[in-house]
């Protein structure tokens, strides 16, 4: 056992010691931060501009067809189809001569392709535009329609959970954002630290250093204690992240006006009111309705699961990672070797973006239970709440099985191990290692 944490010790300390453990730990969620901000900048300066000359000889689109940010549509006289260009204009529309309730081809000529979102804004604006003029034909004024509808959106649902003899408010947005993002983490660090664990005991076993070390220790010693050494690197980084966002968090109310912070205390303490007719600030509301839907969610039990499957999804893979690390030389002999570990991975990435959307369809339940996805897919169906979703009996079947599954994983990979760390020269196929693994002795 002494030996076992000495490893577990050196696989750890010199991970950890690392300048890169410390740049990746710190950077990490400043360049997330920076890449989600950068996505919707240009995600908004990016979007397609289009200047659009409209030839039209029916008359009323001119005042019924209302342009976009995105497009503009101008009435120009002397435009057709040769000299739109010169004239500064990206495309021209041609409407053609319109009939009640007959379909027609609204033809738009430019000098390169126009994108799938451009086009579809387009027709729904001429559609508008016959709308408008249709119900200016019936008598129906449009402006008064819009106000009416606008005025009408007073309806706002919420949805309670019952729990017991009580019923507690839910959150869709939160659980499905809580969930798509522990889903994501696990899978991004069961494929980072799987493949570092592997990529450990090929240079090992190709420096011949695993040769030494299998002479003091046994190869199941050896194998384990790198699996958790570097596991525990992956929960220390996970740690960091946690404490550096409550630090941010605590950061910013520090650059909160204390006015608007009595207020949102105030609003907490009478249910979103204020103790007499003053009325909350813009501020004071937004930053009570964020509190409001974060406690929504019961993040003891997020975090406690987030933790055991981090740790879990981790040690079932790594297992299987370290055992065709032992019996390769080179990372190319490794991929056709890799590929039925990192299929199921992927899989699993698929249903949890599934299982985000509906928690409740058979593939996530099952996907939420059985080993290979649980990781993943139990993240994302937790997060809308137990026991209203997840029943008690599918996650006690889902922690015991994703415990089960690492233990014969460990077990497997170990028997595998053994014969292949001192293994050389020889290219090994997964039916070789499935005999080593069941091998008696």
């Amino acid at each position: 056992m002494n030996k076992t944490l000495l490893i577990v010790q050196r696989e750890y300390l010199s991970r950890v010691k690392n300048k890169t453990f410390l740049l990746t730990t710190i950077l990490t969620p400043l360049l997330f931060v920076l890449f989600i901000v950068a996505i919707t900048y240009f995600s908004i300066k990016g979007k397609e501009q289009l200047n659009v000359a409209v030839i039209d000889n029916n008359g009323f689109f001119k005042n019924n067809l209302k342009g976009t940010g995105a497009v503009k549509f101008d009435f120009p006289d002397g435009i057709d189809t040769s000299n739109y260009e010169a004239k500064g204009y990206s495309a021209v529309l041609l409407i053609p001569s319109f009939t009640d309730s007959v379909k027609s081809d609204y033809i738009i000529r430019s000098k390169k392709s126009i994108g799938l979102n451009t086009k579809g804004v387009i027709e729904e604006k001429i559609n508008a535009a016959i709308e408008d003029h249709m119900l200016q034909q019936a008598g129906v004024d449009r402006h008064a329609l819009d106000s009416i509808h606008k005025k009408s959106q007073i309806a706002e649902v919420k949805t309670l959970e019952e729990r017991g003899g009580s019923a507690a408010e839910s959150n869709q947005g939160l659980a499905s954002g809580v969930g798509y993002v522990s889903g994501f983490l696990i899978y991004i660090t069961m494929f980072i630290y799987g493949v570092m664990l592997m990529r450990g005991v090929m240079e090992e076993k190709t420096n011949r250093i695993a040769e030494v070390i299998v002479s003091s220790v046994k190869p199941f010693q050896l194998m384990f204690g790198k699996i958790v050494g570097i596991g525990a690197v992956g929960l220390t980084q996970f740690l960091v992240w946690v404490v550096l966002i409550f630090v941010l968090m605590f950061g910013a109310q520090l650059f909160i006006p204390h006015d608007v912070l009595d207020q949102v205390r105030t609003m907490q303490q009478n249910g979103g009111m204020m103790n007499n007719a003053m009325q909350a600030s813009e501020a004071a509301q937004k930053i009570y309705g964020i509190k409001s839907v974060i406690s929504t969610a019961n993040w003891p039990l997020i975090i406690g699961c987030f933790i055991f499957y981090f740790l879990g999804g981790y040690l079932f893979y790594a297992a299987l990672f370290a055992a065709v690390g032992s019996v390769v030389e080179d990372v190319q002999n490794s991929q056709s070797l890799t590929l039925p570990i990192t299929m199921p991975i992927i899989f699993s990435f698929i249903i949890m973006s599934n299982a985000v959307q509906s928690p409740d369809t058979p593939i996530a339940i099952w996907g939420s239970i059985i080993p290979f996805s649980s990781p993943m897919v139990m993240m994302a169906r937790v997060a809308y709440g137990v026991p209203g979703t997840v029943p008690y009996w599918q996650l006690a079947l889902s922690v015991l099985s994703l415990v089960g599954g690492f233990l014969f994983t460990t077990w497997l990979a170990a028997k595998i191990y053994r014969t292949g760390i001192l293994m050389y020269g020889k290219k090994v196929t997964w039916k070789e290692m499935i005999k080593w693994g069941f091998r008696r002795g």
